[in-house]
């Protein structure tokens, strides 16, 4: 599969965190050649965090992972993810083949179960074959590294393009603090929850509760405002680890919950610009509705309109189809009072064509690979920004064909 042209140019080199190790191995859940398990240790007194999503239909692992969370932090904890296959609609045996992947791993490295988060990713509807991943746990174990977090990114890929990564280091009382992200995500993304997998880790000191509410606010700053299609995902979670092994409390520090921020924001937006079939990065940016959950509803429509995305994709500036949006929406709006940019150039304004439109200057913005599409309301002090792609064939094409 071609790299996204919205790819980074490379994965970014990302810090080995104290108190984590990481190793891959091909198990032949699915795939052919290529790694599709991996498995992260940490330390002793790690706190660990989540974010899942919520779907009525989530996966045995999500569920398992959701009663897990708050357990007894004084023992070492394992994250154990496999791509292939999602163990999503796969009835009690989706539930055993959990408990024999928690086993195994717990076993092999003498841990509490409660202390194995695992994920699964890729088709649902079908068995998992959680014996071939049982298989390599002790390969797994035995080859532990903290430098192999890129080969980690790289084994929880489905049809991803990229490995996706993220790093930020933030100054607490004169000493640093080190996180690295990775991700998956490019098809069925839209925010209720994330609809990926991401997994971010800190060698911050920090509490399981004060690091539970930093991803659960951040995450909707972040995670929650990115869609590609619309779907939400059965399967999908967001893990944070803290191992604490810096010695610096970070509870409280806002640098660091900053910091936290732009990591999740970048795995966020690589998700994105991974999106099947994409080839433009759009920033919807709604201003001056009614109230948030107003701006957001417009932000969304425009970002989820196949109407909108076919139009970015075949560089029409049809401003026409933003209007729609925002009147399907369900939020209020008022046509007179209504603006509509493409970038720096304003397009449509108090309910008609801007008096300086030039089709020709906007469809020349439209050839942009970055896009921006501002809506301003004009009701009230309401905000609201998400990101998305185009649609284009491509994404037909890699989703007729997922199981083939």
């Amino acid at each position: 599969m071609a790299v996204s042209p919205l790819a980074p140019e490379r994965f970014p080199e990302l810090p080995e965190i104290d108190g984590v190790t990481f190793a891959s191995a091909a198990a032949g859940v699915r795939y052919a050649g290529r790694t599709d398990v991996m498995l992260a240790c940490l330390t002793a007194g790690s706190a660990v965090a989540g974010v899942f999503t919520r779907s009525a239909t989530r996966s045995a692992n999500v569920l398992d992972c959701q009663a897990k969370l708050g357990s007894d932090p004084s023992g070492r904890a394992a994250i154990i993810v496999n791509s292939g296959n999602s163990n999503a609609f796969t009835g009690k045996h989706g539930d055993g083949s959990v408990a024999a992947i928690c086993a195994a791993v717990a076993d092999e490295l003498e841990i509490d179960t409660r202390r194995v988060f695992t994920a699964s990713t890729g088709v649902i509807g079908e068995r998992l074959p959680d014996e071939r991943i049982t298989a390599k746990v002790g390969e797994l174990v035995a080859n532990q590294s903290p430098a192999k977090i890129e080969e980690a990114a790289r084994a929880i890929m489905t049809t991803d393009t990229f490995p996706k990564g993220a790093t930020a280091t933030v100054m607490v009382d004169g000493k640093p603090v080190k996180i690295a992200g990775i991700a998956k995500g490019s098809g069925m993304i839209a925010p209720d929850m994330a609809t990926m997998l991401v997994y971010i880790f800190t060698d911050a000191k920090i509490s399981q509760t004060d690091l539970q509410k930093i991803i659960s606010t951040q995450n909707d700053k972040t995670f929650n405002c990115i869609t590609v299609d619309s779907d939400t995902s059965t399967s999908d979670s967001l893990v944070a680890a803290a191992t604490g092994a810096s010695g610096v409390d970070v509870t409280g520090n806002g640098a660091f919950v900053d910091a936290m921020h732009s990591v999740m924001l970048d795995l966020a937006h690589q998700v994105v610009r991974d999106g099947e079939g994409a080839t433009k990065f759009v920033t919807v940016d709604v201003t001056r509705a009614a109230d948030d959950a107003d701006a957001r509803k417009v932000a969304m429509a425009i970002a989820n309109s196949p109407l909108v995305k076919t139009a970015v994709a075949g560089e029409d500036a049809n401003w026409g189809r933003i209007v729609m949006a925002v009147g399907k929406s369900g939020a209020a709006a008022d046509r007179d009072l209504l603006s509509i940019r493409f970038g720096d150039i304003l397009v449509a304004e108090n309910g008609w064509r801007a008096p300086d439109y030039s089709e020709e200057v906007a469809s020349a913005y439209m050839k942009n690979q970055e896009l921006t599409i501002s809506v301003d309301l004009g009701l009230g002090s309401g905000n609201s920004t998400v990101w998305t792609c185009d649609l284009t064939h491509g994404y037909i094409d890699i989703n007729a064909d997922y199981r083939s």
